[in-house]
């Protein structure tokens, strides 16, 4: 699985941040991925990211 940031609508609330740190970090006033391919371990962290983040600006692909 693949994560990425829609950096035009991400609004830098920092949740996904707080839910998956090994994956998303907020440097600026936006969320950075840190790994594009998701670790088998974090699928779940990363599903839960996706479904509370706010502007839906996490995107999820197989």
């Amino acid at each position: 699985m693949k994560v990425s940031i829609n950096k035009e609508d991400c609004v830098g609330c920092g949740i996904c941040a707080d839910d998956c740190s090994d994956v998303f970090e907020m440097p600026e006033d936006v969320a950075v991925v840190k790994a594009e391919e998701v670790p088998e371990n974090l699928l779940n962290a990363v599903k839960e990211a996706a479904k509370n983040c706010p502007v839906d600006a996490i995107i999820i692909s197989e």
